[in-house]
């Protein structure tokens, strides 16, 4: 792909469009956001396959991939919260467990992964955006569409719940 190689890139599409739209959903309901970052995430892939270290720096491709879809979808709700009433941050229907969740209920057994299923939703929300995704008090409240200090009382909570599960 960074040779400019179409037909690699259409395989990159192909193999990861349907788990990253799965996981933008989850965490936008808005069709049209959906939409547009994802269009803007893989033209910003195409035009930076070039500058992406690999596995020299331990970091993976789809790791890279969902980095550039994390911020480009805090960008497009930046932009829409400057025109138009917050999107709704979640799905308004329960939906089957993300491919993520159930990666890491699988790698994070015993009574990590308890204390993690035992976490009202709202606290593993924001655990999940600050300390999986890597986001910013700032951009998990942008993301989950909640005030800043309502995401520092969840994290804060989030901790204490799982310290407590885990003493």
């Amino acid at each position: 792909m960074a040779r400019g190689d179409r037909a690699a890139f259409e395989e990159l599409y192909r193999r990861t469009s349907p788990w990253l739209a799965v996981r933008l959903h989850r965490r936008c309901a808005d069709q049209q956001i959906v939409a547009e970052v994802m269009q803007e995430t893989y033209l910003a892939v195409w035009r930076a396959a070039g500058s992406f270290a690999g596995s020299s720096t331990g970091g993976t491709a789809v790791g890279w991939l969902w980095t550039i879809a994390a911020r480009r979808l805090v960008d497009a709700f930046r932009r829409r919260a400057h025109h138009a009433e917050p999107p709704a941050a979640a799905a308004p229907y329960p939906v089957a467990p993300a491919a993520e969740e159930e990666a890491l209920v699988a790698t994070v057994g015993g009574d990590v992964g308890d204390a993690l299923r035992l976490l009202a939703p709202e606290l593993r929300d924001v655990l999940q955006a600050m300390v999986l995704d890597g986001l910013t008090v700032r951009e998990t409240a942008v993301l989950l569409g909640l005030p800043e200090g309502t995401v520092k009382t969840r994290a804060r909570r989030a901790r204490i719940a799982m310290r407590e599960a885990l003493a």
